[in-house]
């Protein structure tokens, strides 16, 4: 199968290799198995081919491959490789972290070289995998939707996931002077108040204990940021504890970056009228060109420098890719992130 395009002027000469293995789902099928696929090419001057050698399984790539294992009677011709971005090798030597043309959980894939972030020394390949979609969903949402500033009061709904966990550091390093975590498992909570988390609300409690809680906090040091991981009802109770009075409210700029809990509640139209609020998301959808290139050219890097300082704190489940089959629906600890090596 052709798989390398070296450019001269506008023309391209392709090299034949050998097929590679991958994660792949078929056109009939719902999981993904470890298969021999051909290998990607090279189709333009801005593309790279990258010897893989790590993969984070997210939350969107198991809903995409969501189901029951292949059956011998799949369409074996049409195999999609899974997963949009990992980590790995160019032919040069230079490790670098990149989003995938083709799909990355496999042993090679195609890049792009204005969406790759070179790796510095000292991170190792899983932990390099893991944080860029947690770092996406946390500071792009902190620094952009939110326009976080130092001194800050800013509230994560939904913490002790891996996305959540990440937004509590990185809010911190970003200067926030308080930071309230809200999630479900206690002993998860209590390792964020060594994160940097100063203050934390069960959301496994009453609605009225915790909407009182969560009052109790805003006014004594009003919320400047909430970034939601949750939505559905704990979003409906956060509206309810912001909702004003009749006189002058604190501003507060509320940003929706996942739905773990459902994806709609019930907003009252009281809620707008009576508090400064600003409700906006985060996704993909609502990024400027220019944010995702300073995603690139400077969120990524910083971040990926902090982990491999130890100043930002993941952690990861390694699986093998030969074994995708079997260990696509581990259940992980809270707070970490399934990670491919290949």
């Amino acid at each position: 199968m052709l798989s390398f395009a070296d450019c001269k002027g506008n023309n391209f000469v392709c090299i034949k290799q050998k097929d590679m293995k991958a994660a792949v789902m078929y056109q009939k099928g719902e999981m993904p198995m470890y298969a021999e696929v051909n290998t990607p090419i090279i189709e333009n001057e801005n593309e790279l081919l990258i010897n893989v050698k790590a993969c984070a399984i997210k939350h969107f790539d198991k809903r995409v491959a969501k189901g029951t294992h292949y059956s011998n009677s799949a369409d074996t011709k049409n195999a999609k490789v899974i997963g949009g971005d990992g980590v790995g090798v160019l032919a040069d030597g230079t490790r670098v972290y990149a989003l995938g043309v083709s799909g990355m959980m496999a042993e090679q894939a195609i890049i792009e070289k204005d969406k790759m972030v070179v790796l510095p020394d000292g991170i190792d390949y899983a932990t390099a995998a893991a944080l860029p979609n947690g770092v996406i969903g946390a500071a792009m949402a902190l620094r952009f939707r939110a326009c976080m500033q130092a001194g800050d009061t800013v509230l994560i709904n939904g913490a002790t996931g891996f996305t959540g966990r990440l937004a509590v550091q990185i809010a911190k390093h970003y200067g926030a002077k308080k930071i309230i975590a809200t999630g479900r498992n206690n002993e998860s909570l209590k390792q964020l108040l060594i994160l940097g988390a100063d203050e934390i609300i069960h959301v496994d409690q009453s609605n009225e204990q915790f909407v009182a809680q969560v009052k109790a906090i805003h006014q004594k040091t009003p919320v400047d940021v909430i970034v939601d991981y949750l939505w559905g009802h704990s979003a409906e109770l956060l509206f309810s504890s912001i909702k004003g009075t009749g006189s002058f409210t604190h501003r507060t700029r509320y940003v929706s970056v996942g739905s773990m809990t459902g994806d709609k509640m019930q907003l009252s139209a009281e809620v707008l009228r009576s508090v400064n609020l600003q409700l906006i998301g985060s996704g993909l959808g609502s990024w400027t060109k220019e944010e995702v290139r300073e995603l690139f050219s400077v969120i990524l890097p910083e971040m990926l420098q902090l982990a491999a300082d130890g100043k930002l704190n993941i952690e990861t489940t390694k699986v093998p890719l030969k074994e995708i089959d079997k260990l696509w629906e581990t259940d992980v600890p809270g707070g970490q992130r399934l990670v491919v090596v290949i």
